[in-house]
């Protein structure tokens, strides 16, 4: 997004984990890669997560910072044993500042195959219209 200022939607910037102690458990942490969409009435986020289920998704909304958390756990059974593991598992972490024509109200998510869909709906005020004028 080029002009930060004048779009809706910003991405935060990413933050290095000074210390291991700010970890509350062990595992790795992943930042989602995501496409964001916009039209003149709503703005798409999607999110990579594959491995996420919807019960291990956490979508938070708080002082205009939407946040996602999703959680990867283990596929294998106890009786399964480990050949070969190329597929980590850990968390999700990614943060978006949300500008006023975001209406936080009609926020809505849908997680499919791994990939969270976000729909962030524009407040009316915010919706570009076009004005008719008429001949007196």
């Amino acid at each position: 997004m080029a002009e930060a200022q004048t779009k809706a939607l910003k991405t935060k910037e990413k933050q290095e984990l000074m210390t291991p102690a700010e970890q509350t458990r062990p595992g790795v942490i992943f930042t989602p890669n995501v496409d964001i969409f916009e039209t003149e009435s709503k703005i798409t986020i999607l999110a990579d997560m594959p491995g996420v289920i919807p019960e291990n998704l956490n979508i938070d909304l708080r002082d205009n910072t939407l946040t996602l958390m999703g959680d990867i756990s283990t596929v294998e059974s106890s009786a399964e044993e480990d050949v070969l593991i190329e597929y980590e598992i850990g968390k999700y972490f990614r943060q978006f500042t949300l500008s006023e024509v975001i209406d936080q109200n009609k926020i809505d998510a849908q997680l499919n195959d791994g990939v969270l869909r976000l729909t962030l709906q524009k407040v009316e005020k915010a919706i570009p219209r076009k004005i008719v004028v008429k001949s007196v």
